[in-house]
């Protein structure tokens, strides 16, 4: 860690920064799934998978109520096909093209070179599936390779133990907790912190490649070898 002249230890110099690219990509493209730029094509896909499911568990840790009248969640989609920050992903299944969940990079801070990851709504079908695991490689990817951020984030409700255990096994560090940091759904919210850095993606990414070979997996997609990031 270096010092001034007061002696004092001060952060280390960037003198080579340079500041990242604002997402635009309209695909990203893996072996088993796609991140399509979120479009009206996939609204009745993601109604049937998102806003039509019997248990709507899966709208508990989101800021938002289940939205089940089509014409509701139609404007909904609408609303995020026009945003640019959040940027939402709709999560495409490559063998059937079926829009399975979305998510959305936001809080798109390039004079930091700091971006999040979040509204991250998988349906049941998504769950569990190297799809699911494969969106975050794919983004991850095209964050720091293609726009080039030094700071990739995750938060999630402190209560959200699926969303902690994910962001972990994502490769991402657990920062802390900010307590009472919001509220929702008229209660509280302490937020859980997670980040991964530009300096540990490529280990992060070469565990990635592994896991997501094709003979890491049966016929029936489940997994041979379980993805292990070092802590």
């Amino acid at each position: 860690m270096p010092y001034n002249k007061y002696n004092q230890q001060i952060g280390f110099a960037l003198p080579d920064f340079e500041m990242p690219k604002k997402p635009t990509a309209q695909v990203l493209e893996g072996n088993y799934s796609r991140l399509e730029k979120i479009d009206n094509t996939h609204i009745d896909d993601l109604f049937k998978n998102l806003g039509n499911e019997k248990d709507n568990n899966n709208w508990t840790y989101l800021p938002r109520e289940p939205i089940t009248d089509y014409n509701q969640f139609k404007q909904f989609i609408q609303n995020q096909i026009d945003s640019t920050d959040p940027y939402f992903f709709a999560i495409v299944d490559k063998e059937t093209n079926e829009a399975l969940g979305e998510l959305a990079l936001l809080r798109i801070n390039v004079q930091d070179g700091s971006i999040e990851v979040g509204h991250i709504q998988y349906s049941t079908k998504l769950q569990r599936t190297r799809i699911a695991t494969e969106v975050h490689f794919l983004l991850a990817q095209y964050i720091f390779e293609t726009l080039g951020f030094r700071r990739y984030e995750w938060k999630c409700d402190a209560l959200n133990k699926a969303s902690f255990r994910s962001a972990q096994r994502l490769g991402f560090t657990f920062e802390g907790i900010f307590r009472q940091h919001k509220i929702y759904k008229n209660r509280n919210r302490d937020t859980a912190w997670f980040s991964m850095l530009d300096a540990e993606w490529p280990e992060i990414k070469s565990e990635f490649q592994r896991w997501l070979i094709p003979n890491n997996f049966t016929s029936t997609g489940e997994q041979r070898t379980k993805l292990t990031m070092k802590e």
